[in-house]
């Protein structure tokens, strides 16, 4: 028997996807969420995962799970193809088909190399929790090959890792891996000391953290500094290769690299045909709607949203805010309202944490650094974890952490086919 409610799709279970389904809730249509993978992942704490702090399952739920209670939803793992707008269906790797009346694509991001894709197994990026675990096993197979070399320049080669890219993850990851090779790590090897170990940030701009006002990227480099990171800034990395990297005229032979730098989105311009901007973002109409089809919605880090002239940063508050937008708008559109209905954005403001016992927050009115931002960035991620048994674990990992420096996720798991 078919099911004559208005079929909602929704590809992508990011925080855009999850939001705009969660808003949706009491509405007479029937949604079907399409993932690549079964869990909700929640990214702004990936970096965690990925420097020894937290687990994998203190960071990401089972979207089925999440979705238990919503009647009104299925949820299906399935790897989408393309789209095809005539005749409204979304096209599956398995060459399949969903036909959809309302279409929203959350699909996120993925890693730009500026062109220089060969970098990706030399250098990689931080956007699942594949790489939070390969990651996090490249920066301990490290130290392991560490304690076995005898020659003093590939020792020193193994223990330096380079971070390409001064953003907030960038800043994250730099400060967290300091700690854990200064404080976590120190004593537990016999031939190598790993309070040795060199940490670059490396930055093309001429600061760190730059949506943040200057003196809290000042304030982050100095922080930095004090944790033992190097701070290299105004030159663009040209080369990365199982080496090491090269940024301006320095060669640095690091065999640990970590990307950090750039992202671009989905293939979702590709799937519509639809105009896109160079990181590949869908230029959408300003209710979020795609040109020529506004039965077709685009949010998150895959839309170029340009509500004031400048594009709505591609960070969780704003992907959220997108879906509870395009929900009010299927709601309305439902109810035979079929007024514009232009998307505003709230900045909610930028948050980077430095370590274990600082950070820099700027609410544009207000703007905090040291232990006071630290505690309320920490507070403000526990807030927005799913559930209480995460926010009680993610809370007393943390607080472990500040008392001992010990990091209990120092796992080597998967395989073996590092270039380290």
């Amino acid at each position: 028997m078919s099911d004559a409610r208005h079929h909602v799709v929704v590809v992508g279970a990011g925080f855009g996807g999850l939001e705009f389904t969660r808003a949706l809730a009491g509405v007479p249509v029937r949604i079907t969420m399409i993932d690549k993978r079964n869990h909700h992942l929640f990214q702004p704490l990936l970096y965690q995962v990925a420097t020894t702090a937290l687990a994998t399952s203190e960071v990401a739920w089972p979207i089925r799970h999440l979705l238990r209670k919503r009647k009104d939803a299925t949820t299906l793992l399935a790897n989408v193809t393309g789209v095809d707008r005539t005749g409204r269906r979304v096209l599956l790797e398995d060459g399949s088909a969903v036909t959809y009346d309302t279409l929203v694509l959350a699909t996120g991001a993925r890693h730009a190399y500026f062109g220089h894709d060969e970098w990706e197994p030399f250098a990689p990026g931080l956007k699942t929790l594949e790489d939070a675990t390969t990651i996090r096993r490249r920066i301990l197979l490290a130290f392991e090959q560490a304690e076995r070399e005898p020659d003093p320049a590939r020792r020193q080669a193994l223990l330096t890792i380079a971070i390409v890219g001064g953003g907030p993850t960038g800043v994250e990851l730099a400060g967290t891996i300091a700690e854990l090779a200064h404080d976590t790590l120190r004593g537990e090897f016999r031939n190598i000391d790993t309070r040795q170990t060199r940490v670059v940030l490396i930055e093309a701009g001429d600061r760190i953290l730059a949506n943040f006002a200057p003196k809290l990227s000042d304030y982050a480099g100095k922080a930095l500094e004090r944790l033992g990171v190097v701070v290299e800034l105004g030159r663009a990395v040209t080369r990365c290769d199982a080496e090491g990297v090269v940024f301006g005229d320095t060669v640095l032979p690091a065999r640990t690299i970590l990307w950090a730098a750039g992202v671009a989105a989905s293939p979702a311009a590709e799937w519509l045909g639809a105009k896109a901007d160079r990181a590949g973002r869908v230029l959408v109409e300003p209710d979020l709607s795609v040109p020529g089809s506004p039965e077709i919605f685009v949010i998150g880090d895959a839309a170029l949203v340009l509500p004031d002239g400048r594009p709505v940063p591609g960070v969780a508050p704003s992907a959220k805010q997108e879906g509870r937008h395009v929900a009010a708008t299927v709601r309305a559109r439902l109810a035979g309202d079929t007024s514009p209905r232009p998307f505003h954005y709230k900045h909610a403001g930028d948050l980077a944490t430095i370590g274990k016992r600082a950070a820099a927050i700027d609410f544009g009115w207000i703007k905090l650094t040291g232990w006071l931002a630290w505690w309320l960035w920490g507070i403000a991620h526990i807030y927005f974890l799913i559930g209480f048994r995460n926010r009680l674990a993610v809370s007393l990992s943390w607080l472990w952490i500040y008392v001992t420096g010990q990091r209990s996720a120092r796992l080597i798991t998967q395989g073996d086919d590092d270039k380290t």
